[in-house]
């Protein structure tokens, strides 16, 4: 039979709960700055090109986007289904504390 602690299963939702909502925070925070900066980049390359400064194959760079998420999503995830359930309470903690942060952010 399993014993649950259930002081031990609160303090461990809720230390994820908060690491979580920080994390989310910063990771909404940091993923508009990177959003910024790449936009910019863009519009850098579309500048100088216009002024004959550099040439930009504009069709091998998007490729290469294009190319990554595909890699992605045809990967075999590796079998975390025992890793997931040794931390349950934690990661539904985590989780939740992301998805609020995040919003908040």
């Amino acid at each position: 039979m399993v014993d649950i602690n259930p002081q031990q299963l609160g303090l461990e939702l809720g230390s994820g709960a908060v690491i979580g909502g920080i994390i989310g925070f910063a990771a909404k925070k940091v993923a508009k700055l990177i959003a910024v900066l790449v936009g910019l980049e863009l519009a850098l390359f579309k500048f100088l090109e216009s002024r004959g400064v550099l040439t930009v194959d504009w069709e091998r760079l998007s490729g290469g986007f294009v190319e990554a998420s595909q890699s992605a999503a045809s990967g075999a995830p590796p079998s975390w289904v025992n890793t997931i359930l040794s931390t349950l309470s934690i990661s539904a903690g985590f989780t939740g504390g992301f998805l609020v942060g995040f919003r908040k952010g």
